[in-house]
């Protein structure tokens, strides 16, 4: 690893990207734990534990971890109803969680999400951080709402008559600068400077400026806004904003919950918990690995989806030891990495110990940050994942099952709970899974004359052609189908070469059929059975009925027929 890290030619690219990245990602992991629901240092403290930990435990080469817009909507309510220890502990399970997806080989699965319902997820969280950011951003006085979203707008509604227009001024400018920066070509500052920092900038020197020359002019910031205290050499040291320390070790369980006191350990908080481990387990791994075809498609790298997932894993149980909330990779971070030159995990240190120093010796600057800015960088944030142009798109060209899943992921996040979406949208993805593949596997007559030149099917027998994999799906409509023999048929030919594989319900269906066809005394010949389909039949004794014959090809089961049929008349004659 240290031999990668340090690898000749690529030292001074990537310390440049990480750098770079940090620049990018110091104001995102501030809002993005604001928006959580917790103080900023604990994004700054997540950014520098993850962006460490993961690049070195992960498999991809460029991925930037840390906290993401992506998991606002799990954490916020966790947070107002266990406080931050119940947040820490639920990182802490999702880390675990995490790991066991990797250790089993389940990151080729969720590889396989369909994309309706990760645009459905990310589509109705960016609608609801923009909500949520009203408040700031309009400089708002909100009364306590219920945990509903209904209720938040609701709550955002009655309280509009307490706009503050120093705040929205504040957040116009920044919105402003985040949009147009871009578009700036004097003297190359577009390019050099990332849009966060400068909208950043601009936001903290005019309500500074508007402090110091308007009488009237005050907003919020991130000083007015949070406090800290911590103890130093036995005295205590309070403060406002940011405290310039360094990440320190603490027990999870250690940290205060809703209440204010340490929130302790039990079985029942586990269990409690453990749904919302789970949301935020399933959601990282979709977002990393999500995040890892992107990089690898713009680096021209491999992500082993295993490995990354128990490097998320390692990364998640580490980090709320020192302050941290979850994180997984992050896609608008990784590509600023790869465009800015970075190819191997240098860039993800380097972008952590940025972070770390920023924290040290710019604490009291950060402070001075307008909330009403931050809430206009989340604005950005949440229209950048919307994916408004393919929500739209899909709506408009996409089959229907599709928009079904679609709609119903992004209803049950924006108006119910994330963890509930999660559940539904995993659901439906098997559920339209399932679909797909009995609408492709199937069972037909069929005329082995168009197949095979010169044979005849005598008018007793019937041949069956089964297509694609017999699972519980297609097994259903297989027995239907092969139960609509007519009377005169006495032989029944299936032709299972164009059979993958066969589980369970599907081998109770056929023992279903092989018993119907016994009892109208018609004899059945399977054909073609791949060798792994046989082995499964034969552990279940289905294949030792006396009426079943195999055969291997076409020929050989016409061929048997006619001995079968033979055989049935003999007595007659």
């Amino acid at each position: 690893m240290l031999k990668e890290l340090f690898a000749a030619g690529s030292l001074r690219p990537n310390i440049l990207a990480g750098l770079t990245v940090g620049i990018v990602a110091l104001p995102l992991s501030m809002a993005l734990a604001i928006a959580s629901g917790v103080p900023p240092q604990h994004g700054l403290y997540t950014a520098i534990i993850a962006g460490i930990v993961i690049a070195l435990s992960g498999s991809s080469r460029v991925n930037i971890s840390g906290p993401t817009a992506a998991f606002v909507v799990i954490l916020l309510p966790i947070v107002q109803q266990f406080g931050l220890g119940g947040l820490m502990i639920s990182g802490l399970m999702a880390g675990l969680i995490l790991i066991a997806m990797g250790v089993f080989r389940l990151g080729t699965l969720i590889e396989l999400v369909p994309y309706p319902v990760t645009v459905g997820f990310t589509s109705g969280i960016a609608v609801v951080i923009a909500t949520t950011q009203l408040s700031d951003f309009l400089g708002l006085d909100v009364a306590e709402s219920g945990s509903t979203y209904t209720d938040k707008l609701m709550a955002i509604g009655q309280a509009l008559p307490s706009m503050q227009w120093q705040e929205v001024a504040i957040a116009c400018i920044t919105l402003a600068v985040l949009l147009g920066w871009g578009r700036i070509s004097w003297l190359g500052l577009g390019s050099r400077i990332p849009s966060h920092l400068a909208a950043l900038i601009t936001g903290t020197l005019l309500a500074w400026l508007g402090g110091q020359l308007i009488e009237s002019f005050s907003v919020s910031t991130i000083a007015s806004q949070f406090h800290y205290s911590f103890f130093s050499d036995g005295a205590e040291i309070a403060g406002s904003g940011i405290p310039p320390l360094a990440p320190q070790f603490l027990w999870p369980w250690e940290q205060p919950g809703a209440d204010g006191t340490p929130i302790g350990m039990s079985f029942h908080l586990i269990s409690t918990l453990f749904g919302a481990a789970i949301a935020i387990a399933l959601l990282g791994a979709i977002e990393s690995l999500l995040c890892a075809v992107v990089s690898d498609s713009m680096a021209g790298t491999r992500t082993d989806p295993n490995r990354e997932l128990i490097g998320q894993g390692i990364g998640n149980l580490v980090v709320p030891f020192f302050g941290g909330i979850p994180a997984t990779a992050a896609i608008a971070r990784t590509a600023t990495n790869v465009r800015s030159g970075g190819s191997t995990p240098l860039s993800s240190v380097v972008h952590a110990l940025f972070m770390l120093l920023a924290i040290l010796s710019l604490a009291p600057l950060l402070g001075l940050i307008p909330m009403a800015s931050m809430a206009a960088l989340l604005m950005v944030v949440a229209w950048n994942m919307s994916e408004a142009k393919h929500f739209v798109n899909m709506l408009r060209v996409a089959p229907r099952h599709d928009i079904l899943v679609l709609l119903t992921c992004f209803a049950l996040t924006v108006l119910i709970d994330m963890q509930v979406a999660v559940a539904a949208g995993m659901g439906l993805a098997g559920f339209l899974f399932i679909k797909r593949m009995t609408e492709l596997s199937g069972v037909k007559l069929v005329n082995p004359e168009s197949r095979h030149e010169g044979l005849e099917v005598p008018r007793e027998v019937m041949v069956y052609d089964i297509n694609g994999p017999m699972f519980f799906g297609a097994a259903q409509n297989a027995l239907k189908t092969l139960l609509s023999i007519r009377k005169e048929i006495r032989v029944v030919i299936i032709d299972m070469s164009d059979v993958p594989m066969i589980d369970m319900t599907a081998m109770v269906a056929l023992q279903s059929i092989i018993n119907n066809l016994a009892r109208r005394n018609i004899a059945l010949v399977i054909c073609g059975m791949e060798a792994d389909v046989k082995v499964k039949l034969r552990r279940t004794d289905i294949l030792k009925h006396g009426d079943v014959h195999m055969q291997r090809t076409i020929v050989g089961s016409l061929a048997q027929a006619e001995q079968l049929l033979a055989a049935q008349n003999g007595p007659a004659n």
